[in-house]
């Protein structure tokens, strides 16, 4: 991407980073919904949320931290080097991180082994790939489509931050005139960095998740956590000084770690492990809709209804964000009836693997 000669051929490249992160991400939840018993699932989704919080807040700083090494020059497109590097240390992370886990990490077979072989060598590979997807929309239970909603409310209200959040930050915490103002450049460098602020707070609150999740429910901590993300982004309404800002980014930082991790919990409470992979696959349809319908929405409202007001759309946000944290009182947690609450044995704390009982090995 940094070597790109033009706006359309970093677009594209975009596009394909995107697809090939999301592509990669499904298999590896549906991994934790397939190795883990229904009441360890919660902290296993959580790690995927702490350590994709820690990711970010390395990517977002890496470009000062080489800077800070001493990293100095710039491209011949003005791109410094410090981010072409920062590029190239993150494109190897992501190949050998990804390949670690292809290559170290057991996957179950089907129960019927000779029959799954036997439907592959009968069946055409990408016919087969379009009927499972299809089947899968057709049979798709009650809590994924309730799951759907929070999702689609969610997924609107998270793009109107990441657009507009460092506009909004530049104009009223700033108070940038306009956009060649170094006041400009400072506040949208600060609303960046609040955001590596907000990563921060993803990984450090992740493990406080699971126990809250065990004392109250898996869906009450999902609406809490929600709920604070919005007033998180609400408060900066309020926001006079530029730190208070990262009041509001606790807040979202909190949201964001429920978000990587509790729709996930729920819905492979829900569906049949035989289907978990096509099911995770399909239910990133539900972040990817809301985010085209957000691109196409508020471009057509933002001078008018939001008074271009990139404040007026963080806000947005913030409601928005509001109502998915209440959609969640509309989701049936069906797989908390089948968590486990006895106490485990001494080998499968340890992690050893005993005999397989109702589809997990324990």
């Amino acid at each position: 991407m940094p070597f790109s000669s033009a706006l359309w051929m970093a677009a594209s490249l975009l596009w394909i980073l995107d697809a090939s992160i999301n592509t990669s991400m499904e298999p590896f939840r549906a991994f934790v919904g397939d190795k883990l018993p229904e009441e360890q699932r919660t902290t296993g989704f959580v790690m995927q949320s702490f350590f994709i919080g820690v990711g970010q807040t390395l990517a977002n700083a890496a470009p000062f931290i080489l800077a800070t090494l001493g990293v100095t020059g710039v491209m011949a497109s003005g791109i410094p080097n410090a981010t072409l590097y920062a590029f190239i240390i993150g494109a190897v992370a992501f190949l050998v991180t990804v390949l670690w886990t292809v290559f170290s990490t057991k996957e179950y077979p089907p129960e019927d082994i000779e029959e799954f072989r036997r439907k592959q060598s009968e069946e055409n590979v990408v016919g087969h790939i379009f009927k499972e997807i299809w089947d899968a929309l057709k049979d798709m239970p009650t809590t994924m489509k309730q799951l759907a909603v929070v999702q689609f409310f969610t997924w609107f209200a998270l793009p109107c931050m990441w657009q507009f959040y460092g506009l909004a930050v530049a104009r009223h915490v700033f108070l940038a005139p306009d956009e060649k103002s170094p006041l400009f450049a400072a506040g949208t460098e600060w609303g960046g960095l609040s955001f590596a602020f907000y990563n921060i707070g993803c990984f450090l609150v992740a493990f406080l998740i699971p126990p809250i999740a065990n004392a109250t429910s898996r869906k009450t901590t999902h609406f809490i956590c929600l709920a604070l993300g919005g007033l998180g982004l609400l408060s900066t309404c309020f926001a006079h000084d530029k730190y208070f800002l990262w009041v509001g980014m606790a807040g979202v930082g909190i949201a964001w770690a429920s978000i990587l991790s509790m729709p996930y919990v729920i819905l492979a409470g829900a569906i049949k492990s035989s289907r978990m992979g096509v099911y995770m696959g399909v239910f990133n349809l539900f972040i990817v809709i809301p985010q085209i319908v957000m691109s196409l929405i508020v471009p057509q409202i933002y001078e008018n209804i939001l008074g271009k007001d990139p404040l007026n759309v963080v806000l947005l946000g913030g409601f928005v964000m509001l109502i998915a944290a209440f959609s969640v009182l509309i989701v049936k947690d069906v797989g908390a009836a089948n968590i486990d609450t006895t106490v485990p044995s001494a080998s499968a704390v340890a992690g050893n693997e005993l005999v397989e009982e109702n589809g997990y090995k324990k």
